[in-house]
């Protein structure tokens, strides 16, 4: 069966209770093939009775004319219909699939009518139709439901495959079909979809309408999407007409929010009009719509015209918000600022720490089943995909590059199509074999290490497979990776890597950079005495290339290619550097270092004083007033260096921190904290002052109003030293003060805090039933959980304890994590073997242990 259309209508919603309700979708498709049994998706759902009505036809042959002379010709003529009810019903949960039997063949037809009518639950796992709990700023409209002191609002989310959650469908990406939707809800409150509003009748009974909308174009069932509550928004229009009209955008939020997402929304109605231009089709659909979802599993989800978000990543308070959450919603809602430093200290960096790992994947991988597509849509699939295509992109030129995927997008719109279907696109706009070049990108496991040997007036450069492990066996690096080299020289220069080994001549050894602005997928490897020189001539790189420099020097230690003595003399080159996005890079290196041997006191002493005399010059030099002139990036800067200055124990900054803490906290001055310093504030008065600190911050955590307080909060109480405050954490982590969406907030930081990721394993183990409980509701949360709780150990005998205790498990949905995290220990555990002398004999040698 092929579907072509659906509509859908919901009624009798139980707003409260068990939050059930009742459910009628009518599938139009096609029957290619004769059949008794129909099988559809369906997850938690409850099917009431089905049935096919067939329209029967057949040709006539007819006279058209009183003329013997004229021939006779066959029309074909309705006749009647039939209709076939399901005389059986039954579930594959494991498959989450509904057969429906008949008691004879259904023909083959076009057209055919598939009528189910259902019941739900509006449930509480982020998945499908689902509920979102609120603390309302403004008072909410009767009808809204209560839970205590907090109210709910109702969204959906399908991606990938839980559109079956919420009604009986063909849910595969390629089946597509156009939507129609209904839904009856409260008279006082507003529902959404993805088109707009058709018409709003009354419903079955008082105080009831229905909102119906208009039909959808074509496509997959993850896209749909729609949503009700006590709904506000703010509303812009798009520059550019779109069929003569200029678009309406508006954002969405819980009454009372709804001025937190202007900023959301001048980014909105801008990039509408920048994607139509650079794609050159017009976005197609009559509105754009932003909703701000309060429980929220993902960062935002692209349904077609009605894009959801978790609120952080939507909303922004100009009084009360971190800037760093400015720029994360720019960033979410327009996947689009001049942002490519941040993305290769952030995205390229990620992707290269699991693609590094054994257990990673290929970008295309073949899906065995709906739980493994969420695994799937991991760092991989997003963030190397992502890097891969804008090495490419690079390499072809950005307007060839942009030209063809314009030309891919138009000739399979409303369609299916194929990684290949790309590859040809961009092959017909550039003249060049694609295909051939991005192959073992994406169908490869891993990435390359390029080796660099230096021979007078000329370069040596290998390519091998690259495993943070450092134990590449033969049989795992065969792929020979096509590599723009992106080879820099006093005079410009480009070079390919396109087999094992190659020799390029005349190289100017005076000044040479490999891989520029770091735009290819891999790492670097240069011999010792030239990664120094690239260190004193920091004028001629560029962000991205002192990010990629520090960022392979740290991995290539990690997989013993280098050293991590080398890592820090090279990033001693960097005590004078200011710009932010270089720094962060240096401080998750070093603070990667810090966590690996935090074992050994007389290293972990070293290092804390290595960044604190590293950190010094620059935290004082910044100091902690902000001005109206700054950038954004300084004010990054500044938070960034307190924090580290605080947690390396930087006396002056430990005790102004205090300092403006006590003011904060006690109510004497609100604004004794700048809202861009509470996470390096709350952190550092937390690590320094114990209980007390803890109490404060939690208490700020249960009374924050800002939508950003949360999250920093959760964060900074991570960096807890005791292990009765971590008792406590965990308690209040997985109680009902925390929503479920949060609870690896807190889990990330105990994770890096070498004082309390032991304590949190052990919770894991002793608490079990209630931790996958909790959170394998949404097995997207759970896999997120384990994989941050857990990756951060350098010791041997805890993977083996992690790997046991999992052995007896159902670990359907996590079971890519669990090699993950087996594989990222075991490499830390092979580095802190082999460096552990050497760093302590470096150390010493330079006076900081």
């Amino acid at each position: 069966l092929k579907p072509t259309s659906y509509a859908i209508s919901l009624y009798d919603l139980e707003l409260g209770g068990i939050f059930g309700y009742q459910g009628t979708v009518k599938i139009k498709v096609d029957i290619k093939k004769s059949t008794k049994e129909v099988v559809l998706n369906a997850n938690q759902l409850k099917v009431n009775s089905a049935e096919v009505t067939v329209e029967q036809t057949e040709s006539k042959s007819l006279s058209l004319s009183i003329r013997p002379s004229v021939r006779k010709a066959k029309l074909t003529l309705p006749t009647s219909q039939e209709t076939f009810k399901a005389s059986g019903i039954s579930y594959d949960e494991k498959s989450q699939r509904v057969t429906l039997a008949f008691p004879t063949d259904l023909p083959i037809s076009t057209g055919t009518l598939l009528v189910l009518n259902f019941h739900g639950t509006v449930n509480n796992t982020m998945s499908g139709f689902y509920r979102s709990k609120y603390k309302p700023t403004a008072t909410p409209v009767p009808s809204v439901p209560k839970d205590e002191d907090s109210y709910y609002m109702f969204s959906t989310q399908f991606e990938s495959s839980d559109a079956r959650r919420a009604f009986p469908c063909f849910d595969e990406p390629n089946l597509k079909a156009a939507f129609d939707f209904e839904i009856e809800i409260p008279e006082d409150q507003v529902a959404l979809s993805n088109m707009p509003e058709k018409e709003v009748r009354k419903g079955s009974k008082p105080g009831l309408k229905i909102v119906s909308f208009d039909r959808t174009p074509v496509m997959s069932t993850y896209l749909l999407a729609w949503a009700f509550g006590d709904f506000d928004y703010v509303e812009d229009f798009t520059s550019r007409k779109y069929n003569g009209k200029n678009l309406p955008v508006r954002v969405y939020t819980t009454k009372g929010l709804k001025e937190q997402g202007r900023f959301a929304l001048k980014n909105a109605a801008q990039i509408v009009d920048y994607f139509s231009e650079i794609f050159r089709i017009d976005y197609p659909l009559p509105k754009v719509d932003l909703l701000a979802v309060h429980e929220f599993s993902h960062g935002a989800m692209e349904n077609w015209g009605l894009i959801t978000y978790r609120t952080t990543a939507v909303l922004y308070d100009e009084a009360s918000s971190d800037a760093r959450y400015k720029n994360r919603v720019a960033y979410v809602v327009a996947h689009d600022w001049n942002v490519w430093g941040q993305f290769v200290t952030e995205s390229v960096q990620t992707a290269f720490q699991l693609d590094s790992l054994r257990s990673s994947h290929p970008i295309a991988v073949p899906v065995r089943d709906a739980l493994e597509i969420e695994q799937i849509f991991d760092a991989i699939s997003y963030l190397k995909g992502s890097s891969v295509i804008r090495m490419l992109s690079g390499h072809l030129g950005v307007k060839t590059f942009l030209t063809g995927v314009s030309n891919y997008l138009k000739a399979h719109e409303y369609k299916n199509a194929t990684t290949d279907d790309l590859w040809a696109a961009l092959s017909d706009a550039s003249g060049q074999d694609v295909n051939g070049i991005m192959d073992n990108w994406i169908k490869k496991i891993g990435f390359p290490v390029v080796s660099v040997t230096e021979e007078s007036g000329q370069l040596e450069i290998r390519q091998s497979r690259f495993l943070s492990s450092g134990d590449v066996k033969p049989e795992e690096d065969e792929t020979v990776w096509w590599i723009p080299l992106g080879l820099r020289t006093s005079q410009a220069a480009t070079a390919v890597l396109t087999s094992r080994v190659q020799k390029f001549q005349g190289v100017d050894e005076t000044f040479y950079k490999l891989n520029t602005n770091n735009n290819g997928f891999f790492r670097t490897n240069y011999p010792p005495n030239r990664l120094m020189r690239l260190s004193t001539v920091r004028d001629q790189l560029s962000v991205e290339d002192k990010i990629g420099l520090i960022g392979d020097a740290a991995a290539l230690a990690v997989a013993g290619y280098g050293t991590t003595a080398g890592v820090l003399a090279f990033i001693e080159g960097l005590k004078a550097e200011d710009n932010y996005l270089v720094w962060a890079q240096v401080i998750n290196s070093l603070a990667n270092v810090r966590s690996v041997f935090a074992g050994n006191e007389e290293i972990a002493a070293g290092l804390k004083e290595f960044t604190l005399r590293l950190v010094t010059p620059a935290t004082e030099k910044i100091g902690w007033e902000f001005s109206d002139e700054e950038d954004f990036l300084t004010g990054q800067l500044r938070a960034l260096l307190i924090s580290a200055a605080g947690g390396a124990g930087h006396k002056g900054t430990i005790e102004e921190a205090h300092r403006r803490f006590k003011l904060y906290t006690s109510g004497k001055d609100r604004s004794a904290i700048h809202q861009n310093l509470r996470l390096a504030v709350f952190r550092t008065v937390i690590e320094d002052g114990g209980r007390p600190a803890y109490e404060a911050v939690k208490n700020e955590y249960l009374n924050s109003t800002s939508v950003d307080g949360k999250e920093i909060c959760l964060s900074s109480m991570g960096r807890i030293q005791t292990l009765d405050l971590l008792a406590d954490l965990l308690a209040f982590t997985f109680s009902d003060k925390v929503a479920v969406q949060d609870m690896h907030t807190p889990a990330i930081a105990l994770a890096a805090n070498s004082k309390t990721r032991i304590g949190l394993w052990q919770y894991v183990k002793q608490n079990w039933v209630e931790v996958s409980s909790q959170l394998s509701r949404n097995m997207v949360v759970l896999d997120r959980w384990l994989k941050q709780a857990l990756s951060k150990f350098a010791d041997r005998e805890v993977e083996k304890d992690i790997a046991e205790f999992f052995k007896d498990k159902d670990n359907t949905g996590y079971d890519r994590s669990l090699k993950v995290i087996s594989d990222t220990i075991k490499g830390n555990a092979n580095y802190k073997d082999r460096d552990e002398k050497l760093i302590l004999e470096w150390l010493k040698t330079h006076n900081y242990a």
